[in-house]
């Protein structure tokens, strides 16, 4: 068949685009490491300049500061030769825990790529590859990638729009956290509801040392509040008034053993919250720019890990209202809905 130029052409114009981003991912995760967003956004500076605020290379920063402005990433003043961060890049790159911060989703990108020799071995075995196998990276970076839209939504929008939620937290309540990780979500929980109890479950031991290390800094470690090793379909306890996965029941292996376990963990009149990615039903309709990075994402993290597990079922990251619906119902849930969403996530609730 005979090429079609304009269809080759605009493929490699997104094949520029591409390897540009990949190529400039690298260094958005070094100017996080060496803080030069950070110093960047206390105001313009030349390679000189930011070099001496900074402790770094002249020439080095020279090269990184022209592959920032080609990104969009700073703004470059060629009449005074200086580059500065306007108000807006200065949110999403400098300014830890807002909203629209994003170098922590760089770190699990170089994760990624740290897994590839893993990953070439386990697509041709069929094998997994457990969370606890990454790079420390991919930990890190959930965290900080994750936590902005937990700390912007969780409390003031998802929380309530579950039915009576806010109100038995208000008052007392207890509550798991169910894959907690370094424990983000828990603690935001935690400062939000002063009169409740928290307890944040996850199999991986070194994220729940880390969880524990929030805590203490946070200075809400203790009988209120604590982190504790447990898979989803072990955590103990029978009473609990809410229990929340965040982003992560589609990476387990067994999630209709671990929605009985959640069933049998709550009391009658409890409320299981469910984060999950933002996906529509039919593969078609998530081929989009927000589809393309959870597909990454699941096809290197979220799918391997729950291979590695009991079951595999293998959800994926982009399973879907009605997959999840099914997955809970089998679990033993009467009632499924979706309360919330974001364009990032979907936000469910279920009750006995």
């Amino acid at each position: 068949m005979p090429i079609d130029e304009s269809k080759l052409n605009a493929f490699m114009q997104n094949f520029v685009r591409d390897i540009g981003a990949v190529m400039h991912a690298a260094t958005v995760v070094v100017g996080d490491q060496l803080g030069l967003y950070k110093s960047l956004a206390e105001g313009p500076a030349s390679a000189d300049e930011l070099a001496a605020r900074t402790q770094t290379d002249a020439r080095y920063l020279r090269e990184w500061l022209a592959a920032q402005a080609a990104s969009g990433y700073v703004e470059f003043d060629p009449a005074s030769g200086r580059f500065s961060l306007s108000e807006e890049q200065a949110l999403a790159l400098a300014q830890e825990g807002s909203p629209a911060f994003i170098p922590g989703a760089f770190q699990i990108g170089v994760a990624q790529f740290k897994a590839i020799n893993k990953m070439a071995q386990a697509m041709r075995s069929g094998l997994g590859v457990g969370w606890h196998e990454h790079d420390h990276a991919l930990f890190h970076g959930t965290e900080r990638f994750f936590r902005p839209g937990y700390a912007a939504n969780l409390v003031s929008q998802w929380i309530p729009a579950l039915d009576g939620a806010d109100g038995a937290l208000q008052r007392g309540a207890q509550v798991a956290d169910v894959g907690c990780g370094h424990g983000a979500s828990t603690l935001l929980m935690a400062q939000a509801y002063p009169q409740s109890s928290f307890v944040g479950y996850d199999y991986h031991e070194p994220s729940i040392e880390q969880a524990r290390s929030r805590a203490r800094e946070a200075g809400i470690d203790g009988e209120r509040l604590r982190f504790e090793v447990a898979s989803a379909k072990e955590f103990p306890g029978d009473d609990y008034d809410l229990v929340t996965m965040f982003d992560c029941l589609h990476d387990m292996g067994d999630p209709v053993g671990a929605s009985a376990h959640v069933l049998r963990s709550l009391k009658r009149d409890g409320t299981w919250m469910i984060v999950e990615p933002f996906a529509n039903d039919q593969l078609e309709d998530n081929l989009n720019p927000v589809g393309r990075v959870f597909y990454s994402a699941s096809t290197f993290i979220c799918t391997p890990a729950s291979r590695a597990q009991d079951v595999g079922l293998c959800l994926g990251a982009q399973a879907g209202e009605t997959r999840m619906r099914d997955i809970v119902t089998r679990g033993g849930f009467a009632r499924f809905r979706r309360a919330a969403q974001t364009p990032f996530n979907l936000v469910f609730e279920a009750r006995p």
